[in-house]
């Protein structure tokens, strides 16, 4: 798999998931840095034509570095719920394609300290390239399921005790009057289309954020970044108590 951009190659080797990395022969101080810590590890570090990078990443906003990485570790959703330390926090994807979207739903991810995202493996974005830019980095770290099915994988999800919330703009009940310290999926589904209807179904409950303004609704990354740390602010609530 291949990555470009400073943030997605430090976390890369953070990881130790990179294998070599290509660097512009004009890099800075924090290729530099980047540089030292790939020398430190053994990995391959090639000093190239700033032409050769833009020719590897089809002109995308590489800043000077392109790494490749191994392979994802494959994960089950039983996975993910096992290996929670607390209550499982985790994100399903129905049908989200954007790799922007894709990569800033698992910023969020890591950032709110999750266990992990569900997602089709078909019909996906890919976790290399503009989706690891978005992510900042955070797609080395952030397990992810890839499942056949969605819906199945709910099912899955509440035999393992994991309730499913599904964010949907017409539901009655809001979404920080849900109780999210319980094992929670939160379930989001694709701009413009939102949830397909099987998995609407599948959800145990459905919740909306409010809309005060004129548009009717988020972007999908920025409604699952709040929701995400709702169940954040909750559980260390919870804790203090």
């Amino acid at each position: 798999m291949r990555i470009y951009g400073i943030n997605p190659v430090l976390e890369a080797l953070r990881a130790k998931r990179a294998t070599s990395i290509r660097v512009s022969a004009r890099a800075d101080q924090r290729i530099a840095e980047l540089v030292r810590l790939a020398e430190a590890q053994g990995v391959e570090v090639r000093r190239v034509a700033v032409d050769e990078i833009d020719r590897l990443t089809r002109g995308a906003a590489h800043q000077g570095v392109v790494a490749d990485t191994r392979e994802r570790e494959r994960v089950t959703v039983e996975d993910l719920v096992a290996g929670a330390t607390a209550a499982p926090l985790l994100v399903v994807l129905d049908g989200i394609e954007d790799p922007h979207n894709v990569g800033a739903i698992l910023r969020s991810v890591d950032a709110a300290g999750a266990d992990g995202v569900v997602r089709q493996s078909r019909h996906a974005a890919r976790l290399d390239g503009a989706t690891a830019k978005a992510s900042a980095g955070a797609v080395a770290h952030v397990k992810i399921a890839d499942v056949v099915n969605i819906a199945r994988a709910l099912e899955s999800l509440k035999e393992a005790g994991v309730w499913t919330v599904g964010l949907a703009g017409a539901a009655q009940k809001r979404y920080d009057e849900m109780d999210l310290t319980l094992p929670t999926a939160l379930v989001v589904g694709a701009e413009g289309t939102g949830l397909r209807r099987l998995v609407r179904e599948r959800c145990d409950w459905l919740a909306s954020i409010p809309m005060a303004g004129h548009v009717q609704s988020l972007n999908v990354s920025v409604a699952t970044g709040i929701v995400l740390f709702e169940a954040v602010r909750q559980r260390l609530a919870r804790r203090v108590q």
